[in-house]
């Protein structure tokens, strides 16, 4: 189970950055203690739309909070689509003045706050642009995505973007856990319940009260939990595990699957009534080779993290491959190149160390980089050997980390003869000490 309070503290209040964001332009303003927007010259920021009035609005900082007003303005101020006199202001909140757009942020990285909420994917664009809309509401979600397209992002969005964004927001991996322990995870359960429980231990639905649940992989929920899952959206209570006792929740469902679920309901293993009662609103996040028009934005973006530098040939190169593993795979090739090639230019010969399937279809063609195998076969085990570490063991967490299938990442283990369970630990020990 993994808690993110992802609502600023009051340390981090300490700052506000308003980002304008146009199709061609993105410019970050520092609040201050004030700053006012209008069409007059005089305003800090200028806005040339027609539809806004001279001094329009203004944003002034207070003891631990930001508070956005209107101005008495002509067409009035929108605040995640609703028009405002006055209201507090939240990371990631939208404010629409005529037809300018502003995002509110405690962050000053533009490009990567905008990259999280605006596309040049008209599609994908469409989408985004709907998040704070639903975002408002109660009602559950459910994303749907290939592994590593950033379906968790969009989930911490709608958080941030939601009337319950000063709580927590608890994520739950449904595949990363074993049939007995999922049960225990989402509903908790009393001390000596079970071998191992040696003490009382609050669920999912507990932690997150007053937020955000996000069930990540949800077709992966065990077909006899489902039901219970079901009854506890359906009467918002649940039962801990060896409890006589319910408990009243107070969560909001954000569900995220890479599977077809309307397949697994068809073929009896995913409950049809559970399914309805998931995919309330939908989300549907592409595949990266889908929205390649923000592939150098994401490469940027990444690549400014880890200091790494792809020459322009690289990265054309890099445009050509299909990237099975989405934005998860990009990221991780950037991490990559950042640890293996430190402080160099990354061209198109390196690529082949870095990304798989260039290597498989380059060394036929370039007999040369058979000498350079052994190492990159080294690296490439190396590598393997710390995501098991990361993740005590596990395969399938380890393959989402490496951007990779996990029947891939078992071929590759067996090819390496790596003997996974060395690196698991007690089950109990990690999640019940």
């Amino acid at each position: 189970m993994q808690t993110q309070l992802i609502s600023p503290t009051s340390k981090e209040l300490a700052e506000g950055f308003l980002i304008h964001i146009s199709p061609n332009h993105r410019e970050t303003f520092e609040v201050g203690s004030f700053i006012v927007l209008g069409r007059n010259s005089q305003c800090k920021i200028q806005i040339m739309d027609p539809f806004a009035s001279e001094r329009h609005a203004r944003i002034e900082k207070k003891s631990d909070y930001f508070v956005l007003r209107d101005l008495q303005s002509s067409n009035g101020t929108l605040l995640n689509g609703v028009t405002v006199l006055e209201a507090k202001l939240k990371d990631q909140d939208i404010i629409r003045i005529g037809q300018s757009e502003f995002i509110f942020s405690f962050l000053r990285d533009s490009k990567a706050t905008a990259l999280h909420r605006v596309s040049k994917n008209p599609s994908w664009n469409s989408q985004l642009k709907r998040l704070p809309f639903l975002a408002q509401s109660q009602l559950p979600v459910l994303i749907g995505g290939p592994s590593g397209s950033g379906k968790e992002i969009v989930a911490q969005t709608i958080h941030r973007q939601s009337q319950r964004s000063q709580g927590a927001f608890v994520s739950i991996n449904c595949s990363a856990l074993s049939d007995s322990l999922v049960e225990s995870e989402l509903f908790g359960h009393v001390q000596g319940s079970f071998t191992g429980a040696s003490k009382d231990r609050k669920g999912a639905f507990e932690t997150a009260r007053g937020g955000t649940l996000f069930l990540d992989e949800i077709g992966d929920l065990p077909l006899a939990l489902q039901p219970k899952l079901l009854r506890a959206l359906e009467n918002q209570q649940i039962k801990p595990v060896g409890s006589d006792r319910s408990i009243h929740t107070d969560v909001r469902i954000v569900s995220a699957t890479h599977q077809n679920l309307k397949k697994l309901v068809k073929s009896g293993k995913f409950r049809e009534d559970l399914y309805y009662r998931l995919n309330v609103i939908s989300v549907q996040v592409p595949a990266l080779n889908q929205r390649m028009e923000d592939f150098e934005d994401l490469l940027f973006l990444f690549s400014k993290k880890m200091r790494v530098k792809f020459s322009h040939s690289s990265i054309q190169k890099m445009k050509e491959y299909s990237w099975p593993g989405n934005i998860r795979e990009l990221k991780n090739t950037v991490n990559r190149a950042s640890a293996i090639f430190p402080n160099q230019d990354i061209e198109i010969e390196q690529l082949l160390t870095l990304i798989d399937s260039f290597l498989e279809k380059e060394i036929e063609s370039s007999p040369l980089e058979i000498v350079k195998l052994p190492m990159i076969k080294q690296m490439e085990k190396e590598i393997i050997i710390k995501a098991l570490i990361a993740h005590n063991g596990n395969q399938r967490q380890a393959a989402k980390e490496l951007g990779m299938a996990k029947s891939t990442l078992n071929d590759r283990i067996k090819s390496f003869q790596i003997d996974a369970r060395s690196y698991r630990k007690s089950i109990y020990k990690e999640h019940y000490s």
